[in-house]
């Protein structure tokens, strides 16, 4: 109600001003336009507060990053410390679509456990990292850049970063998306989690958020019939031959809405020959992607597509014969729907079902004289809820159904716990 009444006196004074100005008594211009622009934040922050906890817990998110990945950017200076975290238990079915054996064991895995490090120095400039253990041995540096702010709706950033493709990319943090796993299109088209070294502008208004980066490109060398996944150099001794630009530009101009696409384009060569003639391996990665956060429902839908060039010179160079090669084309969809059935209730526990229904195919072109494989033409059915006592940590139950062309699909029941600080 405080930022009601706050709202309402501002209108009387932009309307005093106003006609204060038309008797020329006051030309003040940039006093009234300040003070349109506090009705206009303050309108927007009654709007969250309307939609309810959902929207209020997005809005913590900035430039895309998670709520935990973001925390620098709220504090006035020093340190910061942040992390996720998630343990994973996966069942699957003892066959297959055809009837055959499965063979698949079943796991339980620490699968992440994750630091974030930053330190702002002042109000322009910022140190942001992500120190990752996976599997409960394995230790990487997900991300690691600085920040520095030209003016309040433009900034340069530069280092290890992520590419701003998709979701889940740069907001992969249990708690802020619905079910167990990953959606394969964000795993096998759009290569999550995918960073390289690179520099770039980033910026926005309280309508558009967008970023541009000069990065990395993918080691054609590591591609293969299920996907672009193993091209990632994750900034490691990384080979730059061939760079990339990546791009993205986002409407967030209605709180708890965002509409998007992004796009990336570099060659994959890296230098090498075959036969004597340079690899190209030009790459185009791009997606379109709609989600909307707010009452009580978390409704999400993307399309994601990659072509690649010189198909044949990068299956000749990697080895690839038959139904192992490289895809010339691939495309994956995926549209999801989850309701808080708590919402109206006195609790402030959050439980959702979810339904997500996803469609890939890495090897939708191959090149002349290779064969697509059919069990890389799959659909994924994924239902279950989601469980929150706080919105930072959740409990997931789901089952996937699994499908594709050669019959050769496993079910799996999955149990994750995720948090984030």
């Amino acid at each position: 109600m405080k930022a009601r009444t706050k709202l309402i006196a501002l209108s009387v004074l932009v309307a005093a001003a106003h006609a204060a100005a038309a008797q020329g008594q006051d030309r003040d211009s940039v006093r009234i336009s300040e003070m349109e622009r506090r009705m206009e934040a303050m309108s927007r922050e009654l709007e969250r507060l309307s939609l309810g906890r959902d929207v209020v817990e997005a809005d913590t998110s900035v430039q895309g990053l998670g709520p935990a990945a973001s925390r620098v950017y709220r504090i006035n200076q020093g340190v910061s410390i942040g992390g996720y975290g998630e343990v994973l238990y996966e069942n699957f079915t003892s066959e297959a679509q055809n009837g055959s054996p499965a063979g698949v064991g079943d796991t339980f895995d620490a699968l992440r456990a994750i630091l974030y490090v930053g330190y702002k120095f002042n109000d322009r400039l910022l140190f942001n990292s992500e120190i990752e253990v996976e599997h409960a041995d394995e230790i990487g540096l997900e991300f690691a850049y600085l920040d520095y702010r030209l003016r309040d709706d433009v900034g340069v950033r530069a280092g290890l970063l992520l590419a701003p493709l998709g979701f889940l990319n740069e907001l992969h943090e249990p708690p802020v998306f619905l079910g167990t796993e990953r959606p394969v299109t964000e795993s096998r088209i759009i290569p999550t989690t995918w960073r390289e070294n690179g520099i770039g502008l980033f910026g926005g208004t309280d309508v558009i958020s967008w970023r541009a980066y000069l990065m990395g490109s993918f080691d054609g060398a590591g591609f293969g019939a299920s996907g672009l996944r193993g091209g990632r150099q994750k900034g490691s001794r990384a080979l730059v031959e061939d760079l990339g630009i990546a791009a993205r530009v986002d409407y967030t101009g209605t709180p708890g809405v965002i509409l998007g696409g992004s796009a990336f384009l570099g060659e994959t060569g890296q230098g090498r020959q075959v036969a004597g003639d340079d690899i190209g391996g030009r790459v185009l990665v791009w997606d379109l992607h709609a989600d909307y956060d707010a009452r009580g429902w978390d409704l999400r839908g993307l399309v994601a597509g990659a072509s690649v060039d010189d198909v044949a010179a990068l299956n000749q160079l990697n080895g690839l014969t038959g139904g192992d090669g490289i895809g010339s084309r691939m495309l994956g969809w995926y549209v999801q729907a989850g309701y808080d059935v708590l919402r109206r209730g006195a609790t402030t526990h959050q439980l959702i079902p979810y339904l997500r229904y996803e469609r890939v195919d890495t090897q939708r072109e191959v090149a002349a004289g290779f064969t697509a494989d059919p069990a890389n033409d799959l659909t994924v059915t994924s239902l279950g809820f989601a469980w929150k006592p706080v919105p930072q940590v959740v409990a997931k139950v789901g089952y996937q159904i699994h499908g594709n062309a050669a019959d050769t699909g496993v079910d799996q029941l999955n149990v994750q716990l995720g948090w984030l600080f």
